[in-house]
């Protein structure tokens, strides 16, 4: 669950970052940049307190609406197989807590992002941390159909469980655009990078395992 009131980051939760970061490091992320926006960004302010002295573990924890937010590693991993640069135009399908959202805008991206969930998407509305950021645009709809009005797209990164590539998010990316999906069911799913040639033509590239919860259809207003 998120708060609108603002949390405390001490030189402890500080100083538990710089351990997540060498973590990340030691697991295989590169990407200095994205471990700089991992390290800047305080996650225990995007938990329930019940959880704020594990806030810096390498673990995914529950949310509001039957969701998660995204490991660590996931997130700086998915991040880096974008590639992202300053001033990219950026398509993220799921909001969530909107820890990936601030990554993504801490990396100076113009962020487009869709939540499906009605009560995630008005948590969000509330916490503070994300005022922080006026590059990222929020919407609240159906991540299978994208952002149409808003595309194309440089990058567009997915972080639920799809059981498909969706076409409409395919037609969103830019020629010489990446997108990062996991593809499969609930036994498991492959994460998948796909590139986009200047006529159109894509090239899918699988980058290993992983658990998401799934992509679902349409719009959920409870």
């Amino acid at each position: 669950m998120l708060h609108s009131k603002p949390k405390e980051d001490s030189y402890l939760q500080k100083g538990l970052r710089k351990q997540l970061v060498q973590t990340l490091r030691e697991k295989g992320i590169q990407d200095e940049r994205v471990l700089a926006a991992i390290e800047a960004i305080p996650r225990h302010f995007f938990l329930d307190p019940a959880f704020e002295r594990q806030a810096y573990e390498d673990r995914a924890f529950p949310i509001t609406a039957g969701q998660t937010i995204s490991q660590p590693y996931t997130v700086a991993y998915q991040t880096q197989l974008l590639e992202i640069k300053k001033f990219d135009k950026v398509l993220e399908i799921g909001t969530g807590s909107a820890y990936q959202a601030c990554v993504l805008a801490e990396l100076g991206v113009s962020l487009f992002t869709i939540e499906r969930q009605r009560a995630l998407y008005d948590y969000v509305g509330q916490f503070f941390f994300i005022k922080n950021y006026p590059n990222i645009k929020r919407f609240y709809g159906d991540g299978y159909e994208g952002l149409p009005s808003y595309a194309p797209f440089d990058k567009i990164l997915v972080t639920a469980a799809a059981p498909f590539i969706p076409p409409k998010l395919v037609e969103q990316l830019k020629p010489s655009g990446i997108m990062v999906i996991p593809v499969g069911d609930d036994t498991g799913q492959k994460m998948l990078r796909i590139t986009k040639d200047t006529d159109g033509t894509t090239h899918i590239e699988e980058r290993g395992d992983f658990s998401f919860v799934p992509m679902l259809t349409g719009k959920n207003n409870k």
